[in-house]
């Protein structure tokens, strides 16, 4: 596997098997459930053709309504329980690993960074998605 060029890295040990992690990383119901930075955000609308060259696009709010942007992309590979890549729609890439431990699934993300934040902000918002990940995976 690739790593992106000037990729940022965020990880989570969950305490759930690669399967059960799997199905609600992809899962649109499960996607506007676990896909926000924080409790004043959330994801209102999530469609997802999970196929190598499929579209996503995750529609993600702020809940008073004052902030709204579209998360999309295209997926360049995909191996079953294992590794998931894709391109954002600014030409970004993303890679997620799914490795199976002896207490249940350690998700490694790496994504390219944006130039309008700081590192240090983009990884501490990705890092805070998959802790409401982490946390919903283990609570559904």
């Amino acid at each position: 596997m690739i790593l992106p060029e000037n990729s940022i890295e965020v990880s989570a040990l969950i305490s759930v098997p690669v399967q059960k992690a799997w199905s609600i990383w992809i899962n649109e119901e499960d996607i506007q459930i676990w896909n926000s930075a924080s409790e004043d955000w959330h994801t209102p609308k999530a469609f997802n053709d999970f196929s190598l060259g499929g579209r996503f696009l995750w529609r993600m709010e702020t809940k008073d309504g004052s902030i709204a942007f579209d998360f999309s992309g295209t997926y360049t590979d995909i191996e079953l329980y294992s590794l998931i890549a894709y391109t954002i729609d600014d030409g970004r890439k993303v890679t997620v690993q799914f490795k199976r431990t002896d207490i249940g699934t350690k998700v490694i993300q790496h994504f390219q960074a944006e130039n309008q934040n700081t590192l240090a902000l983009q990884k501490e918002g990705w890092q805070s998605i998959l802790s409401h990940f982490k946390q919903y995976a283990e609570n559904h």
